[in-house]
Order: structure tokens, then sequence, then C-alpha cells
């Protein structure tokens, strides 16, 4: 008879695989992952997150010294550098791979030989809550998998998405421009198979349970490594049905809710994260019903905030942040200014207009960077992703071009990332100011190259100890800001949040704690001049004494007036 874990999943299993016995594909799950039929389950609407949570993102070569393996650079890097800053750590994928920067995976259960091994790894997690990326929806066409496949044998025979070339296609969301359907030699004959990011990557064929109970292998594998967070990369493209978009369809959604709940049942303090660059209301879906997603990247965030900064006008960034849902107990964003991808074109629809998004692009082209292009189903090229440095990106404004202000932008940004309500997550080059990497980007060919500069750890290291260096101004204030949200009751990720209005080049909002003893209004000069702002229009309780928690500085006269300088942040707080 089946337990209660097992029929819930079994549920769920229903939808996506009707003509199974789901019963039993649930216990095989269950199995495969470990789990007892007594498992207990984990609590509801809990939080496995607090203000004091900050993510770091890193390539497990970011930072590099000769003859040492990149992860115990890194490694030593972390722990003298910022053990005292950030909890966790997503190391981006560091297994074989053969293309993609990783993205490209050969063998999911390896570490690439040239980073280090799994002892580096988990020294890693023993130091910093670890996350690690679960590439889900391809594999590399040089894996063990493929190549199987095109011997015809297992593991890998029915492994993969296979497609008749004639299928009506014509409605599949594509993020890319090369073609979706590519012709691959087997033993046995011409088979064509289904590509969305390129021909080196092959999308996995969830209809095959036997790729689900792999994957769910897998995953137990990482958490008895270490890994508590999980991102599931461009996992809205994961079941693919001709004559629908392909993207977001409901056997995705419910396999995730599959996999969530594997994984809370094995460790309940796990967090699963939905990497879906996607416009905005498609974005929130993956919450579910706080059964989905545990955290979502706030995907329209750095184009927004960018545009902001550039522009000197904070209505379209207010507009957005008015409409955000706060997210139930148990789920909350992940919030974030920049990656090791480029800043995405998808999660602006709606929110700016066509002319607005060309004057961005060509804002950041003045500025170094490069435009990327997906496909539509009708043929159009449009802008998928801006390629840039985050610091590059911020060095001047769409009027005036580059000015004396990018330092004071580029923290901004970062100011107001970490007050907003979820879980602030820097990349590494956001931390350190690197700037665009031409030089790697021209050597490589591809676009993102320009945002993945590899350091060498002494020369960082000499800049930053150089407080002439703005590599040693950004890390050192970025430091300072992170270590001031951390004690603020007021920045857990899921406390309340309300947007202020202070006009266009002020953007404000009011954060206060879960249990209503503290209050932060957030408060940003994002123009180039001057600005003043009566304090009586943010209405502070006057019972109450108010201190900028940035600046140190008391308010004494709540009749008065905040002056701010170009850039000027300030959380003005009734604790200190």
């Amino acid at each position: 008879m089946a337990n209660a874990l097992q029929s819930r999943l079994a549920a769920m299993l229903e939808v996506v695989y009707p003509d199974l016995d789901c019963d039993y594909l649930a216990g095989e799950l269950m199995e495969a992952m470990g789990l007892e039929a007594e498992a207990p389950a984990p609590p509801a609407h809990h939080n496995n997150w607090s203000e004091s949570d900050i993510l770091l993102i890193t390539y497990a070569d970011s930072v590099q010294a000769t003859g040492e393996k990149p992860l115990v650079t890194l490694r030593r890097f972390l722990h003298e550098k910022l053990a005292d800053t950030v909890p966790a750590v997503h190391i981006l994928p560091f297994f074989p791979y053969s293309s993609d920067d990783g993205f490209a995976v050969m063998d999911y259960l390896s570490v690439n030989e040239s980073h280090g091994g799994w002892a580096d790894v988990e020294a890693i997690g023993r130091e910093f809550r670890l996350m690690a990326d679960l590439v889900i929806n391809h594999m590399s066409a040089r894996s063990r998998w493929f190549e199987n496949f095109r011997r015809r044998k297992d593991p890998g025979r029915n492994y993969f998405v296979e497609v008749d070339p004639q299928a009506n296609l014509s409605q599949v969301v594509r993020p890319r421009t090369s073609p979706l359907v590519n012709a691959v030699q087997t033993d046995d004959g011409e088979r064509y198979v289904w590509c969305t990011f390129g021909e080196d990557q092959v999308d996995l064929n969830f209809r095959n349970p036997t790729v689900l109970l792999e994957f769910v292998r897998i995953i137990r594998y990482y958490l008895e490594r270490g890994v508590l967070w999980f991102r599931l990369d461009a996992v809205a493209f994961l079941w693919k049905e001709a004559g629908t978009p392909c993207i977001h369809l409901q056997q995705t959604h419910e396999l995730i809710k599959i996999l969530r709940m594997l994984i809370e049942h094995h460790t309940p303090e796990a967090v699963v994260i939905t990497e879906t660059n996607v416009p905005n209301r498609e974005n929130l879906t993956y919450f579910g019903n706080a059964n989905e997603a545990h955290v979502i990247y706030n995907f329209s965030l750095p184009p927004l905030l960018l545009h902001t900064l550039v522009t000197g006008n904070c209505r379209h960034l207010k507009t957005w942040l008015m409409s955000m849902p706060p997210a139930q107990v148990g789920t909350t964003y992940l919030n974030f200014v920049a990656s090791h991808d480029g800043v995405g074109m998808r999660p602006t629809d709606g929110l700016l207009t066509d002319e607005e998004k060309q004057q961005l692009i060509r804002t950041m082209e003045a500025f170094g960077g490069r435009v990327s292009y997906r496909q539509t189903p009708t043929g159009e090229q449009q802008p998928y992703e801006i390629n840039i440095a985050l610091y590059d990106a911020l060095k001047g404004t769409t009027d005036r071009g580059p000015d004396q202000w990018q330092l004071q932008r580029f923290i901004c940004a970062h100011a107001i990332m970490l007050a907003l309500e979820g879980i602030p997550a820097f990349y590494i080059h956001s931390l350190l100011g690197t700037e665009n990497d031409r030089e790697r980007m021209e050597h490589t060919g591809r676009l993102r190259s320009i945002n993945r500069a590899q350091w060498d750890v002494d020369r960082l290291d000499a800049l930053l100890a150089d407080p002439l260096t703005h590599h040693c101004q950004v890390f050192r204030e970025l430091k300072r800001l992170i270590a001031l949200r951390r004690r603020q009751a007021a920045f857990h990720p899921n406390a309340t949040q309300f947007t202020l209005h202070l006009g266009l080049q002020v953007f404000g909002f009011w954060r206060q704690s879960m249990r209503r003893d503290q209050s932060i209004f957030c408060i940003y000069n994002i123009s180039d001049e001057l600005k003043q702002v009566a304090l009586s229009d943010i209405n502070l309780i006057g019972t109450d004494q108010w201190i900028d928690l940035i600046s140190g500085e008391r308010i004494e006269d709540l009749a008065g007036e905040l002056t701010l300088k170009p850039y000027q942040s300030v959380w003005l707080s009734n604790r200190e």
C-alpha cells in the first residue's frame, strides 16, 4: 500500500506520465533518492534563509594561481577575503564540459580535472552554503550518454529528444538563432535531435521516465557531497510538445514540484532555484503555490536598474516594484544586478518600450558592450541580452556619456539590490569591479566572455590592497554595505516592502521587519545632480530616533530635508 509521500508523488506523476504505473514510478523515485516510506515531511512555509544570507556567484576558475588547481585557489580566496561577508557560494558548472563555459556537461558526476576534485568542492561546502547547477534541459553532444544514443545502446539510447523535421515547430519560443533541429548520424541511420541552445547542447528527453530517475540519482549524489542549493538551469524549456511554444508547459511545472518534494524530504534545509530568463509574469509562475521553486531569479531587476541609472529616471523601476507580489513565506526572490550571463532583454517585455530598449542597447554599445539575439517564431531576430561588465555598463549616462560618477553609480546599484525584498546575489566580478574583458571575448569568439574574466590571484590581491584602485574601493564599500545589511531584521528576504513616491529622480521603498520592530526607509538619488527630499514626504514616526545606517548621520529635524549627492544611498532606520 502506497504511503503518503508516494501517493503525493504519484498524483503529480500522473500529470506527466498518464499512461504509466505512477505508484510504481513514485516508489522508484523514492528509492533513487534514498527515502524511506516514513520520511518526515519538511515544515510547510518555512524560510530557509534570513537577512544574513548573501550569495556569491563565481566560476571554479574565476581566480587562478600558477601551479594550483583553481578550486583550491578559490577556496583560499573565499576564506581569506569573504568568509565574514558571504555565507553562500554558487560555483557555476564545475563538471567536464565541451562548450558554453560549462553548460554543455559531459559527465554530471565528475569534477573537471583541470579545476580540481570533489574533495575541493566539498571543502568549500563545509565553510559556505554551496549552490550548484543542475543543467537539466540539455547535455553535451560529446557526452557518453549521447555517444550511446548514436550507437543505439543504453544508457542513452532514448535519453534525447528526437523530432520529425516536418513537425509543426512554428510556435517554439527560442533563446537563440541557431537551428532548433539538427541531423545526427547513428548506427541505425540519420536521426533528428532537438537543440534549444545549439548543436553541442542536445535536449534531454523527460518523456522517458528513466531520464527523470537518472537526475534524481544525480541530485542525491550532489546532496551527499554538500550541495544545498540547486539552480535548475534553463528549466522552462524542459518539456516539448509540437504545436506549442514548448516553454512553461504544465509537465515542466509538475516535474519541478516532483524534484522539490524529493529534495526537501531528503534534506529539509535544501533550496530549489529556477533559472527562467523570461518576461516577469511568466517568471512568477515558478513559485507555484509555494510548492515549486523556493526561490526565483528576479530577472527584470538588472535591465530595469541599469535603465534607471543611465537615464536618471526611475519611473519604470518604480512601476515594476509596485506590481511585484510579496513572496509567500517559504519562497523569495533572488536579486542580482549582474551574472555570468548578459543583461537579459526578454524580462523587459511589457516594462520598457521598444524605443527604450534600443536606447539602452545603444548606450551599452557605446560603453563597450555587445548584443546577442534570439529568433522569434516568425523568424525575426530580437535582442536577447546585452553582454557587458557591469562596472563599464555604469560608466556614464545615456545623455552625457562617460562621466566622473562611475564608482558612485555602481555602488548605488548594489545598495538598491541589497535592500530589496529577497536574497542578494553578487557576481564575483561585481564585487571586484572587473571591467570589460575584450581580449577574452575576441579570443573565445563568444560575446559572453566579455564578462567572464579570469584573475591571477596575486595580481588581484595587489589591486585589492591598493586604496587608489577602483577595485579596492568597490570591494571595501560593498563589503561594508553587506555587513550593514546582514544586521538588519527589516532586510529579511520576506520582510514587508512598500514603494515610496519621491519623484522620478529619487527612488525609494520602505522595509519593515517581520516583528514590526524595525523600519528602514531606503532612499536613492539615481541622478547625476544634487537632490533634496523633504522628510515630511517620507512620513517618519516622530517618536522614534532615526539614523542613516550608511553614513551614521542622525536625523534631528523631522521637518527638514535630506540633501542627496549624485547617486547617494540612504538607509534611514529607527534602530541602529
